[in-house]
């Protein structure tokens, strides 16, 4: 059975303690699933477009929140919506949409102890990220071929992984780790990472690798207590920062023949920060869209808002107090009997207070 080697240094220490503190913000923030929706939107465009591009895709942001939001299943429907890019690069996106849906789909089933990672599971993973991209009998498909990772300037031959002969054998020993008490008892964030860096080492298919490894390493938070509402996208963090992630990985990789003599430390390390940045960007951005969390406190519950309530307690956040005629400026095309209606159902709820009883009243955030 493959078992890891890492040591636990003081920066994954430091990067799990912030992952926990940024987790337990975002969790328990008050009015959070008012803007839930927007969030787990926004990490699934981040994930689609980042972690095409850290491969080489060139859509741009704006191309590919066209495909997401839009739920575009073929490269005829993104060409028609005004996406002109190359078809390998819009059914890429294309795939890692469906690779986060069947993510979610993954979480409708049991979780913990009571779910087993699987070749299948990986064959299906890696099936809906080179659908279409790679001739269909190498899709879903362990390799029967060597590949080699070169220098993309120099053409120089940075690494070589298994033979093909030896994945299917790798990936068994991997899973019967991952899936054993043994392996269970390492904690979440680093299981993730662990697996992000064996796969990507193993390297079990002709194309695809990058992507699957990412995918296969987001479920593994998901599916073991680190959900954090979905709202958090690592791509983003790993594209901006290729030259570390894709260093560290190499780093780790050049140090040994065998996989079981590796050092896995600056790879976790790496994973770690990656995570504890993601979800503290996260947690600062949540406390900005939330109240006091005496209000949690106070009202023993969270507070669902519509979306134009949203826009005036961005608002508030941002500048204090709102006057009538700064919030049909906050919400154009909408008319102030609505407006009054969504202001006195925030005062209903304890939200927002009113000062004031004229046409110049201010409404500020209760306290």
């Amino acid at each position: 059975m493959y078992i890891p080697k890492y040591t636990i240094t003081t920066e994954v220490l430091r990067n799990i303690g912030l992952v926990e503190a940024a987790k337990e913000v975002i969790e328990n923030a008050p009015l959070v699933p008012a803007w839930e929706a927007k969030f787990r939107d926004e990490a699934l465009l981040k994930a689609a477009h980042y972690g095409t591009a850290l491969e080489g895709n060139d859509l741009t942001m704006g191309e590919a929140k066209l495909i997401v939001e839009r739920e575009l299943d073929t490269v005829g429907q993104a060409q028609d919506a005004g996406v002109v890019a190359r078809e390998r690069d819009v059914q890429e996106v294309i795939n890692y949409r469906k690779v986060m849906e069947f993510l979610d789909a993954c979480m409708e089933t049991a979780r913990g102890e009571g779910f087993e990672y699987t070749n299948d599971l990986l064959l299906e993973i890696h099936r809906l990220v080179v659908n279409r991209v790679v001739a269909s009998e190498q899709a879903g498909k362990f390799r029967e071929t060597q590949v080699v990772l070169r220098n993309s300037i120099t053409g120089e031959v940075g690494f070589r992984p298994p033979s093909a002969l030896e994945v299917p054998f790798l990936a068994d020993e991997f899973f019967r780790w991952l899936n054993s008490s043994f392996g269970r008892r390492e904690h979440p964030v680093l299981r993730a990472g662990i697996v992000h860096y064996v796969l990507a080492a193993v390297h079990p298919f002709v194309e695809g690798n990058g992507r699957t490894a990412r995918a296969f390493a987001t479920l593994v938070l998901l599916k073991e207590g680190y959900e954090v509402k979905k709202f958090f996208a690592l791509e983003e963090y790993f594209d901006k920062h290729a030259e570390e992630y894709f260093g560290s990985l190499m780093e780790v990789s050049n140090q040994a023949l065998r996989l079981e003599d590796r050092d896995l430390t600056v790879w976790l390390e790496t994973f770690t920060r990656a995570l504890a940045l993601e979800l503290s960007r996260i947690k600062d951005q949540v406390r900005e869209l939330s109240l006091d969390i005496k209000i949690k406190q106070k009202m023993g519950k969270q507070i669902a808002l519509s979306e134009r309530q949203m826009k005036i307690m961005e608002y508030l956040n941002a500048n204090g107090e709102i006057t009538m005629a700064e919030a049909r400026g906050v919400l154009a095309m909408v008319s102030e009997d609505t407006i009054l209606r969504d202001l006195r159902d925030l005062m209903d709820k304890r939200v927002v207070t009113k000062k004031g009883s004229t046409k110049a009243a201010k409404y500020v955030i209760k306290r």
